[in-house]
């Protein structure tokens, strides 16, 4: 299920490698009113299925409402404020989209200084949809190839990305999707990712390459 191209190697992880490589480790998903159900729900369900201990991340507190199809969607309780979320030490970052949710948290200073504390340590971010546009506000995005979705090919191209059509996008450990239907491979990828991080996290020059799916 889980396989990884590294440095011209084949390292293959079995479902029980994975979760005894992720068991204990920490993700946030940084969230707010009007995000996307599905991109928040399953990349959730599908990291908590291996081991990581997964939390809702949000500016405020209490509970926020998720976008489904063209209506509201169901309500999902707030785990931690961003001011909270600062004090803890995550391993990875996701960031689900909706029109709604991220263009409110890249008006949101504290949201996009949360999401500029992955940039500074280096750590994996993991964006779907519209979630690369609080990534615009870091300037993390200029340089990098990735993914989102189509509408927002010309706000990254003018951000400095390069912007490209594939399910999936991986480039220094930023992981890119395009939609909702791209759901699976985005968290087969993500997964893959996140465990080729944390095994390699102490070694030197271990940044992953651009890869597309």
């Amino acid at each position: 299920m889980f396989e990884r191209f590294f440095q011209r190697q084949t390292i293959q992880l079995t479902e029980l490698e994975a979760i005894r490589e992720l068991s204990g480790t920490r993700a946030a998903i940084l969230a707010c009113e009007g995000f996307e159900e599905s991109e928040l729900v399953e990349p959730k369900k599908a990291l908590e299925h291996v081991g990581v201990d997964v939390l809702i991340v949000s500016p405020e507190e209490g509970k926020i409402r998720s976008w489904t199809g063209k209506n509201w969607g169901k309500t999902f309780d707030v785990d931690m404020t961003v001011i909270d979320a600062f004090e803890q030490d995550f391993d990875f970052l996701i960031l689900p989209g909706g029109v709604i949710n991220p263009d409110k948290l890249r008006n949101i200073p504290n949201a996009v200084a949360f999401v500029q504390s992955f940039v500074n340590k280096r750590r994996p971010i993991a964006a779907i949809c519209h979630g690369v546009q609080t990534l615009i506000e870091t300037g993390y995005v200029k340089g990098k190839t990735l993914t989102s979705w189509s509408s927002l090919r010309t706000d990254l191209l003018n951000a400095g990305a390069n912007w490209i059509d594939e399910e999936v996008v991986v480039d220094h450990r930023l992981i890119t999707s395009r939609r909702p239907r791209d759901l699976p491979s985005f968290n087969k990828v993500m997964i893959r990712e996140f465990i080729d991080y944390h095994i390699t996290r102490t070694l030197p020059n271990t940044e992953s390459f651009i890869v597309t799916l």
